[in-house]
């Protein structure tokens, strides 16, 4: 048998920059739409004496032949949590391992590039004003998988204390940013708002666009996350990464049904709806949500991806 390939977060960064993250994820959603790939509700399981947690997330796409799950603990500390992730890939054919691979970049990927083919599919092709609110990793993730998607004109930036070397890395990504002084600001005339925090309470109010827009938010580990109020999803037109798994996951879902009256029957569609064209595009006039939980599915598209990328240099390498 052969060994699987271990590939650290060094050799994940180092083939990165050839990895087609949105024809990976296209390619998934795709399969999810057309019943070739099999996506189980993630599992969460908590540590004896309320140490923390790590939470699985599983896959199996039939075209690429693989089948994995990635692990995502968090560990409570006296500090900062901490917060890994690996992501472990099999073959379907052999039942053999491929590949244990580093997560942490791959995961930072899939989030935004997952956000980045929601914003594709959802928003106006006339948007042209841009907010982030976050200044980590995955939000600048988020700024590079959006960049080229329409024709920005002004892209505009809140985090708390985001000034100094910080601000200036965000300008030099993009000369589109300002940093603005609050979320208020931050909001006020936008198009779309990609929310891109670890926060567990809400991080705005959506009516300070002042007018209709695409709102995006992503999950954390923390208990019950959401960035938006969760009455909000009552005036939206609300949208999903996947449909059978994501309303029972996501906190902000979870809270709207139990404190105001909402169902996840008002959800208008998911990702592999909206890619293989079954699900109905929003119409103009009301705000659009689109939630994405994190799916074991993207996970394994990625890690497939970076393990055929490392199948590839290894044959290139000399004898």
């Amino acid at each position: 048998m052969n060994l699987p390939l271990i590939l650290d977060a060094q050799a994940v960064a180092n083939l990165l920059p050839q990895l087609d993250v949105k024809a990976e994820l296209t390619a998934l959603f795709r399969a999810l739409g057309d019943g070739n790939a099999v996506q189980p509700a993630q599992t969460i399981v908590d540590f004896p004496g309320n140490a923390g947690d790590f939470i699985t997330y599983m896959g199996a796409i039939k075209g690429a032949g693989v089948f994995g799950a990635k692990l995502s603990p968090y560990i409570v500390t006296d500090a900062a949590p901490v917060i890994t992730a690996w992501t472990a890939l099999m073959s379907m054919e052999t039942g053999q391992p491929l590949v244990w691979c580093d997560a942490g970049l791959l995961t930072t990927q899939r989030t935004a590039g997952t956000t980045a083919l929601a914003v594709d599919l959802l928003a106006p092709a006339l948007a042209r004003r841009l907010a982030i609110v976050g200044s980590g990793p995955v939000a600048l993730a988020h700024l590079r998988h959006v960049a080229r998607l329409r024709d920005w004109q002004e892209i505009s930036v809140y985090s708390p204390n985001l000034a100094g070397v910080r601000a200036e890395n965000w300008r030099q990504a993009d000369p589109r940013v300002s940093i603005a002084a609050t979320t208020r600001d931050c909001l006020a005339g936008s198009d779309v708002v990609m929310l891109c925090t670890s926060s567990g309470t809400p991080v705005i109010d959506p009516a300070d666009t002042g007018k209709p827009a695409l709102f995006t938010s992503i999950s954390t580990n923390a208990p019950n996350a959401h960035e938006v109020p969760p009455a909000f999803l009552c005036d939206a037109q609300v949208y999903c990464d996947y449909l059978p798994t994501t309303p029972d996951s996501a906190a902000d879902m979870r809270l709207a049904t139990q404190d105001h009256g909402w169902s996840k029957t008002c959800i208008l569609g998911d990702l592999p709806g909206l890619v293989s064209g079954t699900s109905k595009l929003p119409q103009m006039g009301a705000p659009v949500y689109f939630r994405s939980i994190g799916l074991g599915l993207e996970d394994i598209a990625m890690a497939h991806g970076i393990w055929k990328l490392a199948q590839a240099s290894n044959e290139k390498e000399p004898l």
